[in-house]
This record gives C-alpha cells, sequence and structure tokens, in this order.
C-alpha cells in the first residue's frame, strides 16, 4: 500500500515537470527572516517582486519623462502612451471630476499591470496571483469609493441603495439587493484578477511538464506553451485594464450616483 502511494505520488510530480507541483510557483518564502517576537515582517519573494515592480514603474516614468523632447524617444513615447491611456479612460468613465482621482487610478494600473507582467518572467513571483494581494487593492478602492461618495453627497448617498424611479412599496426586496451587490463588489473585483492569473500560470506549467515528459514527441505541447505564453500576456493586460476601469466605474457611481 506505501509503495503504490509512493508511486503516485512520482507520478503526480512527474506529470508536472521536474518533480514541481504547478502550484509550488505560488509559494511565498521568506528571503530575510525579520521575527520581532511572535510578529512574522520577514520580507519574501512576493515582497522582493512588488518592489522590483514599483521600481521599474517609477524608472519608467522618470527617465521617460526627464526630456520632454519634442521627437519622443522610446521611454517618453511608453510614458506618455501610459499617462494618455489612463486619462482617457478616466475621462471617458468617470468625467472631469475624475481628474484629480488620476494619480491613484494610474498607481494602481501601474502596480497590478507590472506585477502580471514580472510574473511572465521565468523563475520570477506573480503577487497578483495571491488574494490576499487583489482583496487588499480592491478594499482600498471599495473604502476610498464609499468615502468619496460621503463626501460629496453626504447621507444622500444612501440613495444609491434604491434607485429612482423604483416604486416604495419594492424598497424592502431592492434595497437588500443592492446592500448585498454593492458589498460583493471588492470581493467580484479581487477574485477576477487573482482567479485568472492563477490559472493562466498553472496551465502554463502543467503544459511545460508535458512537454519534459514527451521528450522528443513533445512539439505539439510546446506549440501550446507558446501560444498560451503569448495569450498570457495579453490576459495579463487586460486583467490590469479589466481592475482598473472598474475602478473607474465604481468612482463615477459615487459621484454621480447612477
Amino acid at each position: 500500500m506505501a509503495d503504490r502511494t509512493r508511486t503516485g505520488s512520482k507520478l503526480a510530480a512527474d506529470a508536472s515537470g521536474n518533480g514541481h507541483s504547478p502550484l509550488e510557483q505560488f509559494e511565498i518564502k521568506p528571503l530575510i527572516s525579520i521575527q520581532p517576537g511572535d510578529l512574522d515582517l520577514s520580507f519574501t519573494n512576493s515582497a522582493l517582486v512588488m518592489t522590483i515592480g514599483v521600481v521599474l514603474a517609477i524608472t519608467l516614468l522618470m527617465f521617460g519623462t526627464r526630456r520632454h523632447a519634442l521627437v519622443p524617444g522610446r521611454l517618453q513615447s511608453v510614458a506618455e502612451l501610459s499617462y494618455e491611456f489612463i486619462a482617457n479612460m478616466i475621462r471617458e468613465n468617470v468625467g472631469q471630476e475624475g481628474r484629480k482621482y488620476f494619480p491613484f487610478i494610474f498607481t494602481l494600473f501601474m502596480f497590478v499591470f507590472f506585477g502580471n507582467m514580472l510574473g511572465m518572467v521565468p523563475y520570477s513571483f506573480t503577487y497578483t496571483s495571491h488574494i490576499i494581494v487583489t482583496f487588499a487593492m480592491a478594499l482600498l478602492v471599495f473604502v476610498g469609493v464609499t468615502v468619496v461618495g460621503f463626501k460629496t453627497h453626504g447621507l444622500r448617498f444612501l440613495g444609491f441603495l434604491m434607485p429612482a424611479g423604483v416604486p416604495v412599496f419594492m424598497a424592502p426586496l431592492i434595497i437588500p439587493i443592492e446592500v448585498l451587490s454593492y458589498f460583493t463588489r471588492p470581493v467580484s473585483l479581487a477574485l477576477r484578477l487573482f482567479a485568472n492569473m492563477t490559472a493562466g500560470h498553472t496551465m502554463l506549467k502543467v503544459f511545460a511538464g508535458l512537454v519534459v515528459m514527451a521528450g522528443v514527441f513533445g512539439v505539439v505541447p510546446l506549440a501550446l506553451v507558446v501560444a498560451l505564453t503569448g495569450l498570457e500576456f495579453i490576459i495579463a493586460f487586460l486583467q490590469a485594464y479589466v481592475f482598473t476601469i472598474l475602478t473607474c466605474v465604481y468612482l463615477n457611481d459615487a459621484l454621480h450616483m447612477h
């Protein structure tokens, strides 16, 4: 019985490639142990990649905008395109009132985007594949948008839970539904990003394992890995876009209550 168990474990490990589980890539590992008392403040691989992502974003914007050339170079073009992309997103989905929230939304997009893209680098780490990270960002958006709503409209913001034109007798049914819908926003926002990044990277790892197992017959799995890698790059951008545009939609609801 024990031999069967060991054989089954070996086959499962071999199927994932090089004896590693497809989920091992998501394991958070401490790089510098910092444990004052019972508190664990260790610097992990996740924190390292987050730091790299922030440094890369700052470097891109600093070096891309320092010359202000009339004919922009590559870095300046990327920086300007990023700026215009987010500025247009806010203008189209929030309106002019959303301009003052540009720094927050732009920072959010760059953080998610670089996190997704850095996760595509071999032997790197995808911090957006952890629900605690995506939920923290989603909760920040949720709380910020709610504060903006109350700051703009006061207690009238609660009218958001009772859409205009709905008969009063429908309130006992509509209000609980609207409350549930409103408070599930951060959950759906976090799960969407987390699930897409986790599923995509797991699938890539599984197909990469099949290439190793197939040996000389691994041409088809290899072609699938290449195709899936290209698709995953597109998804990495799209998920950053979706997370940001939903933030704009929620902000628009808070500012205009519709």
